[in-house]
């Protein structure tokens, strides 16, 4: 049978399908009934692989519904798609044209199928990513407070003080869950034991980074975007940058770098070496996040706890 390649893109209503190579194409709407349909109608079609992008919670409910009726999928960043579009001479954008920008991609670049974030990390990374917002507005409401007098003051104030215990309520609720979840649980005593690594930092990897301990150092460290790229061309050898990859974890990996490269002593060391050599700062404390990174992807593949040495 010839293979055949599917591209869905996601709106908040509707399901744009396209199936390469026979040209075909339609839609449905975004609904748990109709998305049961679809699944059925994939399976008549026993594609080889169905790409779709990621698109803040829209595809979640689609894409869990693919992958356990046994279906490869694969959900990509939407950049990876544009560049490719624009690659392709495609500069046009509708729905249904994207879903066939994805067929197309799906055929010609073949990404790997990776598993998808199960029911309890959705959760978790839920929970991560609202303690977020709430840091954000806290931190918003106290700068405001700055030269503030009376009335205003006093309702900055207690917007404060009630956001502290929103913040305190959503950390209970992380914790409680991380303990109802063997799995969880074991991931997040593993990332603990690491001097530097705290409640906060262990969470938002696991929440955000589930691919930790599945691939290797290179592929994690460019996921992630700590690894320095090349930038030659001919004879010239260009500066090295680290590029793209998931701010939230790099923001995460540089909280517990700057605690690591004062209380623990791999890192430590390495980070002094570095400075001794002449490193400038920034180079330096990208590097210790890029080495941490990879403790800890080593430290969750073999399932082994914090060893200084």
């Amino acid at each position: 049978m010839t293979k055949q390649w599917i591209g869905i893109d996601v709106s908040k209503k509707r399901l744009d399908i396209y199936i390469r190579p026979i040209g075909e194409a339609f839609s449905c709407d975004n609904t748990p009934t109709e998305i049961a349909q679809l699944v059925e109608r994939l399976k008549t079609k026993n594609p080889t692989l169905v790409v779709l992008e990621a698109t803040g919670r829209l595809h979640i409910e689609a894409a869990t519904a693919i992958a356990n009726a046994g279906i490869a999928i694969a959900v990509l960043n939407p950049r990876q798609i544009r560049d490719f579009a624009r690659a392709a001479g495609r500069l046009a954008k509708t729905d249904a044209i994207d879903a066939k920008i994805l067929a197309h991609f799906a055929e010609v670049m073949q990404p790997s199928v990776r598993p998808l974030p199960s029911e309890q990390t959705q959760k978790l990374n839920d929970l991560v990513t609202r303690r977020h917002q709430v840091v954000e507005m806290l931190t918003a409401e106290k700068n405001r407070l700055q030269g503030m007098s009376g009335v205003v003051r006093e309702d900055i104030e207690a917007n404060i003080d009630w956001l502290e215990k929103r913040l305190s309520h959503l950390e209970q609720q992380l914790q409680e869950l991380i303990e109802q979840a063997p799995v969880l649980q074991e991931q997040d005593n593993l990332l603990q034991s690491v001097p530097g690594v705290g409640p906060v930092v262990a969470s938002t990897l696991l929440a955000e980074l589930p691919e930790l301990g599945h691939l290797s150092h290179k592929q994690i460290s460019a996921l992630v975007g700590v690894a320095p790229l090349n930038r030659d061309s001919g004879q010239k050898r260009g500066q090295r940058r680290t590029w793209g990859g998931r701010s939230a974890i790099r923001a995460a990996l540089y909280m517990a770098a700057v605690v690591g490269m004062r209380f623990n002593p791999v890192i430590k060391r390495f980070y002094e070496r570095l400075k001794k050599v002449g490193k400038p700062a920034k180079v330096v404390l990208t590097a210790c996040m890029h080495k941490l990174l990879i403790i800890l992807n080593a430290m969750m593949k073999h399932k082994t706890s914090w060893q200084p040495n």
